[in-house]
């Protein structure tokens, strides 16, 4: 049994990688065909009776692992200089903004259908307005350098953006000035926190000559990230910031008291543990749309009562996010297809407190949204035959998202 197990779990690692390989290819996501595969597997057990134990408890665990090790990976590519300003900001706007008139407008109309009230409603509706950055980062690899930052910045920025909201509202039973100023204060205490554990942590990164030092930095991360979860604190930030700071040691020549982060050292250091932490995101990013994609039952997955639902909140999601890259003057019709909902919407789901869940938002509607963005995000890049054009210089960046396409734009 033990042995069997070992095969099968080396087998579906290595088929994954294929996919990893061949995803730029195909621009099938990679997420899409690991679902089926997990799906596929819990028929073949119940077909031939296999037992096996409940792995639902299991899945928020490598989720949350999963989410901090793949917004680390995607910060660590964000290089930080004035001609990038303008694609953080769109970032910043197009992560906030849509999720924002989505969640409120699903929420009132949740409110009316289930009787409920509008915070009940808001905390049911919010994972399913948050981009996920576990499949759009992934999935952008096929774009240039500069397309790919934008994805990654809109898709890591949504992850931090749900998970802050989804707290404020779920551990606040009323709102006034209280509310607000204490949410602040937990703002800027995340800040001080991710000032501190930055400084100490590159540190170490630096220190450390036992031949193991990369696992227990990334262990710390997950605490660290664990602990501010405990305080109820938005703990991404920190994660974000962290890999940001790594990607741009170039910047702390700029710094007096630089000296203390021994940069030349630590760039050695930084190439190393980034490919450390790209091989566990893609390990742990498996074992998760694995681990789902068995959970998935079929009368879930093809439960006609949500599929209207379901489908027509997928209309919403990109009826918004179209207007809303009209708004931007962004051109490249690609965005438009990337705003999968996925592991962080999952997550969200399942930290629903039982008291909080209503009938309307189930397990059903939440595995349909997931499948039906992903399928509209493969065959969105699948249709734009544009090839994957050369990274373009920094000088030039500025304004990456108002190139004009080569096949077709956001009219």
């Amino acid at each position: 049994m033990t042995t069997g197990i070992i095969i099968t779990l080396c087998v579906l690692i290595l088929i994954s990688y294929v996919f990893d390989l061949t995803s730029s290819k195909t621009r099938i996501p990679s997420v899409i065909l690991l679902l089926l595969i997990g799906w596929l597997l819990q028929l073949f057990a119940v077909q031939f009776g296999i037992n096996v134990p409940d792995l639902s408890e299991a899945l928020p665990v490598v989720g949350t692992i999963g989410l901090i090790l793949i917004v680390l990976e995607g910060s660590m590519d964000l290089e930080l200089d004035k001609s990038k300003k303008r694609v953080v900001l769109n970032s910043v706007f197009m992560a906030l903004i849509p999720m924002l008139i989505l969640g409120t407008g699903l929420a009132f109309i949740v409110q009316e259908v289930a009787d409920v009230s509008f915070r009940t409603a808001l905390i049911n509706v919010i994972p399913l307005c948050v981009i996920s950055s576990a499949i759009a980062i992934p999935s952008a690899q096929s774009l240039c350098k500069s397309n790919r930052e934008l994805v990654t910045y809109e898709s890591s920025l949504s992850d931090i953006f749900g998970v802050v909201l989804f707290n404020f509202i779920a551990l606040n039973e009323s709102f006034g000035w209280n509310t607000f100023g204490n949410f602040f204060l937990q703002i800027l205490i995340t800040l001080v926190i991710s000032f501190a554990g930055i400084i100490g942590l590159s540190v170490l990164l630096h220190s450390i000559t036992h031949h193991v030092k990369f696992v227990p930095i990334i262990m710390l991360l997950i605490l660290l990230y664990a602990i501010t979860k405990v305080l109820h604190l938005p703990g991404l930030i920190f994660i974000m910031l962290f890999g940001i700071f790594l990607a741009n040691l170039q910047l702390l020549h700029k710094v007096k008291w630089v000296k203390v982060f021994h940069v030349e050292s630590l760039k050695k250091e930084y190439l190393r543990f980034k490919e450390i932490v790209g091989e566990g995101s893609f390990l742990i990013r498996t074992l998760f749309f694995l681990l789902f994609g068995f959970m998935i039952k079929t009368e879930e997955l093809l439960n006609i009562q949500s599929l209207p639902w379901a489908l027509a909140i997928t209309a919403g999601i990109f009826i918004i996010r179209f207007a809303f890259l009209k708004l931007l003057r962004i051109k490249e019709i690609t965005f438009l297809y990337i705003a999968p909902r996925g592991l962080i919407t999952i997550l969200l789901f399942l930290s629903i407190a039982e008291s909080d869940k209503i009938a309307l938002i189930n397990t059903s509607l939440v595995i349909q949204i997931v499948i039906s963005t992903a399928l509209i995000m493969m065959f969105g890049l699948m249709t734009n035959k544009k090839v994957k054009s050369p990274d373009i210089p920094a000088e030039s960046a500025s304004e990456p998202i108002h190139e004009e396409p080569q096949n077709g734009a956001i009219q």
